[in-house]
């Protein structure tokens, strides 16, 4: 059985590194507070039984070799944090894959499949805006060239390397294959689970990201000598577009579409804004539904210009395909849930995750639990104790079923 009050307090202890005084925690990939929280992780993972080391980039792999020579399972997320992050974001999934581990031999347990607990590097992106740096080179996607990304102080992700005493060259050595399936638990950030009063969801799939950004250019004249009548106003355009948005992606079930960023120039509070900037976040996890949302929203924005006489140009900054999870795991978490005596809730992830990167590479799944009042990325996330052991306890379970399987 999981001990969750060794687990509870190994989320206490790791929080303390990085602790802000608002008592978030910053954590960002390739630092001395990351490195420490990754050699304390080390120690748990060798507590519970497995055989340590780092690989070329960074990663934190602990390995449990099962009895017979099958393909490796492997559980994780990551220990990087945003910027004033909270404590349970990728950290839970990596303290609870271990907790799993540690439970197993305590039981004297041991799989027919090898099982390595990764703490990937760099998920959120943080400090080089680009994520996701270990888990793509688990996949075997991390390029040479994505090592020229640099932070805001000009240093690159392969000097970052080099001084934490990793060898940039041979990131393909970072590669792992014969992989049976990839399974990780992971906070929800949301309030579905809040809102069905359940512990535990089973995640169907990852929303893919579609970022677009709208240009569009009026003209500057002043505010008090122009007639209502007589504006190219892109302000004006860009308002009704925005609040079109919303409506039409309230049509779809799963789909969000989120303006995040806007910017007007030349900001005078006397000026008639003269060009109006700002950007749209689509997600599905249905890629053909979120490809029609796209459509009715440029559709809608071309027929806002048109009338208003008002040049539109959009730039697509990101297209990320949605990823879906088996559906064998996912039949193994719901089978793990239903033992256990818990609701069973199916939902899709609107945030990105590791796992994205194993898509067409080997199965993938997901186990979220509950967070209260959907906060992330905030010092007041938080997952309440039971909720930990209801997911430690399902993702154990599912352990066991997929190396049966």
């Amino acid at each position: 059985m999981i001990n969750i009050d060794r687990l509870w307090d190994r989320i206490e202890e790791l929080s303390n590194i990085g602790r802000t005084p608002d008592n978030g925690v910053t954590r960002f990939s390739y630092t001395p507070a990351e490195h420490d929280a990754n050699e304390l992780v080390k120690s748990y993972m060798q507590l519970a039984g497995l055989d340590v080391s780092y690989d070329t980039v960074g990663n934190l792999i602990g390995t449990k070799y099962g009895t017979e020579g099958l393909s490796a399972i492997l559980l994780g997320s990551h220990i990087d944090t945003v910027p004033n992050g909270g404590k349970f974001d990728g950290s839970l999934g990596v303290l609870t894959a271990i907790e799993v581990m540690h439970s197993l031999q305590d039981q004297n347990i041991t799989l027919k499949h090898p099982v390595k607990v990764i703490a990937f590097k760099d998920e959120e992106g943080s400090r080089f805006g680009f994520g996701m740096i270990g888990s793509r080179a688990v996949a075997g996607t991390l390029t040479d060239q994505d090592l020229d990304m640099k932070d805001v102080e000009g240093i690159s992700i392969r000097e970052a390397l080099i001084e934490q005493g990793f060898e940039p060259k041979n990131i393909h050595s970072s590669k792992i294959d014969n992989v049976k399936v990839y399974l990780e638990l992971h906070i929800e950030q949301g309030k579905v689970l809040e809102n069905h009063h359940t512990p535990v969801g089973i995640v169907t799939g990852i929303a893919g990201p579609l970022w677009l950004k709208f240009k569009l250019a009026g003209e500057a004249e002043h505010a008090g000598a122009t007639p209502m009548g007589q504006r190219k106003d892109p302000l004006v355009a860009a308002s009704l577009i925005i609040s079109e948005i919303e409506k039409i992606a309230s049509k779809y079930s799963d789909a969000v579409a989120t303006v995040g960023s806007l910017s007007v120039t030349p900001g005078g509070v006397n000026v008639i804004p003269g060009a109006v900037e700002f950007t749209v976040d689509i997600r599905d996890i249905n890629e053909q539904l979120r490809d029609c949302l796209e459509k009715e929203i440029k559709d809608y924005a071309a027929k806002i210009v048109n009338e208003r006489n008002i040049k539109m140009t959009i730039e697509e900054l990101q297209r990320v395909s949605p990823v879906l999870c088996s559906q064998d795991i996912q039949n193994a978490i719901k089978q793990s849930v239903y033992e256990l005596d818990y609701p069973v809730i199916w939902l899709p992830s609107g945030a990105g995750h590791d796992a994205m990167q194993f898509k067409d590479i080997f199965p993938l799944g997901m186990i979220f639990v509950r967070s209260k009042d959907g906060l992330s990325h905030n010092p007041k996330e938080f997952t309440a104790k039971e909720d930990v052991k209801a997911g430690a306890e399902i993702m154990l379970n599912t352990l066991v079923k997929l190396d049966k399987a």
